[in-house]
């Protein structure tokens, strides 16, 4: 099932050249890194990743989207942290890539059952969680 965004409200866009191995930067140019594959594929080190990139985003949309249904539930988020891991790995026997991700989720102060449910709201609302949602395996954790 694809879902269709109504409006539009805002437009990313960013152009990499040299793949894995190169340069990524927006059109704004609020961002231009150079990216590079981690040592633990082959690479260097020597630059951020997609996956680093791809985590950074989702923890921050995924934070927001937690913000937001704390909000309508009336309740303090005050110190919480989203983390996001996102691995990389062969698929389908090695033919290609896939991606998985872990978002690790701290809400200081709310009772287990209550940060679940946030969690699992949250989860409901963030784009990413929309975009990834049946595409790869998303693993969400209240620490």
């Amino acid at each position: 099932m694809t879902i269709a965004v109504e409006k539009v409200l805002y437009t990313a866009r960013a152009t990499a050249n040299g793949g894995r191995d190169g340069k990524v930067a927006t059109d704004d140019g609020k961002l231009d890194v150079v990216v590079a594959p981690p040592a633990e594929m082959g690479g260097t080190g020597n630059g951020t990743n997609p996956e680093q990139l791809f985590a950074a985003g989702y923890a921050a949309c995924f934070h927001s989207a937690l913000k937001v249904v704390a909000r309508k539930a009336r309740l303090d988020v005050d110190g919480s942290t989203v983390t996001a891991e996102v691995g990389i790995g062969p698929i389908d026997g090695g033919a290609g890539y896939g991606l998985e991700v872990a978002l690790v989720v701290s809400l200081p102060g709310l009772d287990t059952p209550t940060a679940e449910d946030l969690v699992a709201k949250a989860h409901q609302v963030c784009p990413y969680s929309n975009a990834t949602r049946g595409n790869i395996k998303v693993d969400l954790e209240v620490a």
